[in-house]
């Protein structure tokens, strides 16, 4: 009865891991390191997002992506023709390495949600002391929308809902034929008490402290003035919206064999 949830799940986790936009955002974060790398050796907001870049840099190389996949892969499917009494299951080497992996890879997301909360304060905070203007603009909206794909998306959310399918598979499985592959670690039964922390309330935590920092809006308006609209602009646009429309009325005649050359 398990064996449905466990591949759903697996199935989910694999599908929010490989989003294109968490891959996309992780292109353009190295491509904005690898411009500043040899002018802010120094600066803290590129130093914060070096960190960030390393948490990103070690989710993929842990392949949490093809682990799971693996494991979905060995479930078997509904019209596999078994015995009446006879069930494959994964055995327990693979379940506690799914599991190992499950776990590190919750506590490497939220410390990505940590870094990325950090930089993004220090970027907006440069940035209202107008130093580095471009790289700061630019890595605060990287930012906030690496934060924002890893929140909207559930990435987190969905690992956890695979680990607790997953401790309960191990249970089941290690009950029926003793083959623990893991010693010296004991397997948590509740996520949220391995990683130490209430996901929901961190979240909102990191949430206020982005949306209630100081916008930096002055140097903006010195940039891009308001410039009130001309008694000549307004003409302008009266004239192109009358001869736009003019454009849409006039009908042009086509012969009746299109292909006839048209002289």
């Amino acid at each position: 009865r398990w064996l449905p949830a466990l591949r759903r799940r697996c199935e989910i986790a694999g599908k929010r891991l490989s989003e294109r936009g968490l891959a996309a955002e992780g292109r353009v974060l190295r491509a904005v390191l690898y411009v500043y790398h040899s002018r802010l050796l120094r600066h803290r907001p590129y130093l914060a997002l070096q960190q960030v870049e390393q948490c990103l840099k070690r989710l993929w190389k842990m392949n949490l992506v093809g682990c799971i996949e693996t494991l979905a892969g060995l479930i078997p499917k509904k019209n596999t023709p078994q015995a009446p009494a006879e069930c494959s299951v994964p055995s327990q080497p693979m379940l506690e390495t799914v599991a190992l992996k499950v776990l590190g890879g919750c506590k490497l997301i939220l410390r990505l949600l940590d870094c990325c909360c950090k930089a993004f304060l220090l970027s907006v905070q440069h940035l209202c002391s107008e130093e580095f203007i471009l790289l700061n603009t630019v890595a605060s909206g990287l930012l906030s929308r690496l934060w924002f794909v890893i929140q909207y998306r559930c990435v987190l959310q969905s690992l956890m809902s695979l680990y607790g399918v997953l401790s309960t598979s191990l249970h089941l499985v290690s009950e029926t034929q003793q083959m623990p592959y893991i010693k010296g670690f004991t397997f948590p039964s509740d996520i949220s008490n391995f990683l130490g922390v209430n996901i929901s309330s961190e979240v909102k935590k990191q949430k206020a402290k982005m949306l209630t920092t100081k916008k930096p809006t002055g140097w903006l308006k010195k940039l891009f003035p308001t410039v009130p609209e001309t008694v000549s602009e307004v003409g302008t646009k009266r004239n192109f919206a009358t001869c736009t429309s003019a454009v849409k009325n006039c009908t042009i005649p086509c012969p009746a064999d299109i292909g006839e050359p048209v002289l």
